[in-house]
């Protein structure tokens, strides 16, 4: 990579940032298009976010990523959002042209699953009622899910968050129950979305959210866990024959949806998944 006067600075804000796959796939996608661009990870303590926004700003960085802990706190730092970074109330994308905020989390996990089927007129139980079941779960009402359960531990979370994306109207019918009633939910459903941690290393073990005989040939499943590639869910989906979808396909589209907010581009999928893959040895 060739950092010149010139060169444009896009890069992700959290803390922490060392262990983020989205250097090598951002730069290998910049470096393929032939762009003037770099993209770096900076660790921001919470305490220091606000100025590490106007910092940003001022020094014309075009564009961030941001992981946790900043995602809802970011927004007050912002001009504007887009309308369902507004309704997720979080932000993991920020556009410097005119500091506004979007989610892309959401559509990440939405174009992933859509290289397997369509999510228009699907019902869909989604496991689980944190940061990232509240961006996919927006964003399948947005997409047209004929209905969405949400599952949890914590009912009264999975109420909440039910109770929130039905008023978005963007969809008609959203459920909530507990976790336990999984295989019951399961029977009628035709997307399985699982975005608790379960599974994800070094706790590859863990028992998944559910088992093959739960699950039926024609359902698609989809674990937003990247690390590893197949977890025991999607082992499990692929024992009942069923069609798995896998975790690092969100990260990728994510990432994709974030680069042509920055640059008005499409990115190199094909480039940006290989250097995914080579970064985790897949």
């Amino acid at each position: 990579m060739n950092i010149k006067g010139s060169t444009d600075i896009v890069g992700l804000i959290g803390h922490p940032v060392e262990h983020s796959f989205s250097p090598p796939m951002h730069n290998a996608a910049f470096q393929a298009l032939g762009m003037d661009y770099a993209y770096v990870a900076f660790d921001v303590d919470p305490s220091d976010l606000k100025l590490a926004i106007e910092g940003a700003d001022a020094l014309n960085i075009k564009g961030f990523n941001v992981t946790i802990p900043h995602k809802i706190e970011v927004m007050n730092y912002l001009n504007e959002l887009d309308e369902v970074a507004g309704l997720i109330g979080a932000v993991n994308t920020i556009d410097f042209k005119n500091l506004k905020g979007y989610n892309t989390d959401g559509i990440g996990a939405i174009k992933a699953i859509e290289e397997v089927t369509g999510v228009c007129d699907k019902n869909v139980v989604v496991a689980g009622a944190g940061g990232a079941s509240r961006a996919i779960s927006f964003y399948l009402a947005k997409y047209g899910a004929e209905s969405i359960t949400i599952l949890n531990r914590n009912v009264d979370k999975a109420k909440s968050l039910a109770g929130d994306v039905l008023d978005s109207k963007l969809i008609g019918e959203v459920n909530s129950d507990s976790i336990l009633q999984i295989e019951d939910c399961l029977k009628d459903a035709d997307i399985l979305v699982d975005t608790t941690p379960l599974g994800m290393d070094p706790h590859i073990d863990d028992v998944p959210v559910a088992t093959s005989d739960m699950m039926h040939e024609d359902l698609v499943v989809f674990d937003a866990v990247y690390n590893p590639n197949e977890t025991v869910l999607l082992k499990e989906a692929i024992k009942a024959g069923a069609k798995p979808v896998y975790g690092i396909k969100m990260l990728l589209y994510q990432g994709a949806e974030s680069f042509k907010i920055w640059t008005g581009q499409d990115a190199p999928i094909d480039v940006m998944e290989k250097a995914l893959r080579d970064t985790l040895n897949l």
